[in-house]
């Protein structure tokens, strides 16, 4: 079904409710998608949000690195991603990634919903509450914001709930690691992340959780395993073209898991989690958009 992107530059964005971060390949099936060029304080977005609907929910989709794929990891504008997202009314946020297995039995095609992350990037900005002001004159607060669940429990339910739905099982939890990238990690890093307990690896879930949660916006990672990580398997390692190989082979299976989560997710004013509050009684020292 072809796309009839209509792009909008007014100042006045058609609004979204729920922000779904990943390919052209989630919302390039729709019948109606409007493209939205958004500025924020912290520079452009990775790409214009596309608008449409799914089941009468509003969802705005945000090629994360750029239409082309032209953005690395470790370039990637969280900031600016999450602050559109929410300026155009989004408040629930879908992110799904490609990761690699650091066990045996999560091997290709296995699709995971992590309950946990670890961090060990090295370069990303990775807070709103910098201490630099904005654009506008503003300045942030100092403030420390909980990230001991990072991953919005409704979100989750309404993720696992889908993938059943669709006949495909899901692993229910798991620790995502994310590095910094472009590179793979080393057979020996591969190994240490296993070692450690953690369950996949992969370069984009870190500070996109908790950017959204900084945002009060709920944030849940649904993580496709493309290959077993360099520790966990025999061979030569794992090579890009066998990533996009896996994620192209699947890639429709996890649009349709992702239009049933939409489903799922709960009316934004109807949300009753951790994450819509996470700033309750703390000034930011900026408005929110």
């Amino acid at each position: 079904m072809a796309t009839n992107a209509n792009a909008d530059t007014g100042h006045r964005s058609p609004g979204a409710e729920i922000g779904v971060i990943g390919g052209s390949g989630f919302y390039s099936f729709l019948d109606d998608v409007t493209e939205v060029r958004v500025d924020t304080p912290y520079g452009p977005p990775s790409d214009s949000l596309f608008l449409g609907e799914i089941g009468g929910r509003k969802v705005a989709f945000l090629p994360r690195h750029g239409r082309g794929h032209h953005l690395p990891p470790h370039r990637i504008n969280y900031r600016a991603n999450l602050w559109a997202l929410r300026s155009v009314g989004v408040r629930q946020v879908l992110g799904p990634c490609a990761v690699g297995g650091l066990r045996p039995e999560y091997g290709p095609g296995t699709l995971l919903v992590p309950d946990q992350f670890v961090d060990r990037t090295k370069s990303r900005a990775q807070t709103y509450f910098d201490g630099l002001p904005l654009p506008s004159g503003e300045l942030p607060n100092v403030v420390h914001v909980s990230p001991a669940d990072p991953y919005c429990p409704r979100g989750r339910r309404a993720a696992l709930a889908a993938a059943r739905g669709r006949l495909w099982e899901p692993v229910d939890g798991g620790t995502l690691v994310v590095v910094e990238g472009p590179r793979f990690s080393t057979r020996a890093e591969s190994r240490w992340h296993a070692a450690m307990g953690w369950s996949v690896v992969g370069m984009t879930g870190h500070p996109e959780a908790m950017l959204a949660r900084e945002l009060e916006l709920c944030y849940t990672s649904l993580t496709l395993v493309t290959d077993l990580d360099a520790g966990a398997e025999a061979g030569e390692g794992v090579s890009h073209e066998e990533v996009l190989k896996v994620f192209a082979s699947n890639v429709d299976r996890l649009r349709d898991v992702l239009f049933d989560a939409v489903g799922e997710l709960p009316a934004n004013e109807e949300r009753d989690c951790l994450c819509r509050n996470a700033l309750a009684g703390m000034d930011p020292g900026f408005a929110l958009p």
